[in-house]
């Protein structure tokens, strides 16, 4: 496999997993965020990453997130599941559910919490490459992981034969400018900001899409690739204007959150939209009541809600 073997690109949300005030999963909300997403023409979506609070659930709940998605959006658009764990075992099992109810691939960062060396790094990816039935796209994820892969690293790794994509949220922009120009003739590659950048990343350098932001912003967000793709940038500025908004109001240059969780602050966006958010679980907690009058303003003041 490499990056011909899959047609990922674009904006492709990793969504939130909506739970109840008593904490327990909202399956409905589940259904109705998997199809509100659809609707506003986003490029694919992934389930159970980061925002979707993958190392809060039982695998008995990620088994039900995964069979609803399966069941409700198989075929309509990619689908791409988060299947990390400690240990390569536990991300194969991750992945046979994922292959059983139809995605069309995984996503997957080092091991998070015990900063492994790029030695142990690598020999993860290679066991779970050797019995993933499914397309893998690494995840450099320093702010989860304590570990900005390095260049050398992510190149060795986009030459395993299950790997078609890197989602690569480092913090450096001269890194994923340097990924970028090392891997993309292999591999895709996903992490373009919604910006001048990001339209010079996909139009002269090769890169793929976004990955990530919840899709919050609705059919905002897709229309910034659709735009790029129809050759009219100064339409996709626009779009891209809306998207740097809240990642500037919302978020450090880290992408972690200004002032809560970033799970939190999507969920909020979320729910201000009348759309299932629902509670992020604890210890993650719902955002204080200044936190959600901040989400309230940079949704006003860009139309997204009225009153």
């Amino acid at each position: 496999m490499d990056r011909d073997s899959i047609d990922w690109g674009g904006y492709i949300p990793a969504l939130t997993t909506p739970f109840f005030e008593d904490e327990s999963l909202d399956e409905e909300g589940v259904k109705t965020l998997h199809a509100w997403v659809h609707s506003k023409g986003v490029h694919g979506f992934i389930v159970l990453g980061t925002q979707g609070e993958w190392f809060n659930q039982t695998t008995a709940e990620k088994r039900r997130v995964m069979e609803i998605a399966g069941e409700h959006m198989h075929g309509k658009l990619t689908l791409i599941a988060g299947c990390n764990a400690f240990r390569a075992p536990e991300a194969l099992e991750n992945i046979r559910c994922a292959a059983d109810n139809g995605f069309d691939g995984i996503l997957l960062t080092p091991p998070p919490y015990m900063m492994p060396t790029e030695r142990e790094i690598y020999e993860f990816y290679k066991e779970v490459n050797a019995g993933s039935a499914l397309p893998i796209c690494i995840y450099n994820w320093p702010p989860g992981t304590n570990v900005d892969m390095s260049l050398n690293l992510l190149s060795k790794l986009a030459d395993l034969d299950k790997v078609v994509a890197i989602k690569n949220s480092t913090p450096n922009p001269t890194h994923f400018v340097n990924v970028l120009a090392a891997v993309k003739d292999r591999v895709r590659v996903f992490g373009a900001p919604m910006n001048d950048m990001g339209i010079s990343l996909v139009t002269k350098h090769g890169c793929d899409g976004t990955m990530g932001a919840g899709a919050v912003l609705g059919s905002d967000q897709p229309n910034f690739y659709n735009a790029i793709w129809a050759g009219d940038l100064d339409r996709a500025r626009e779009y891209g204007a809306r998207d740097i908004r809240i990642m500037s109001d919302w978020f450090n240059a880290d992408y972690t959150g200004r002032f809560g969780s970033a799970q939190a602050i999507f969920k909020e966006a979320l729910n201000q939209q009348g759309l299932p958010g629902g509670i992020p679980r604890r210890p993650i907690l719902p955002l204080e009541e200044q936190d959600v009058a901040a989400i309230r303003k940079t949704l006003l003041d860009l139309g997204v809600i009225s009153s």
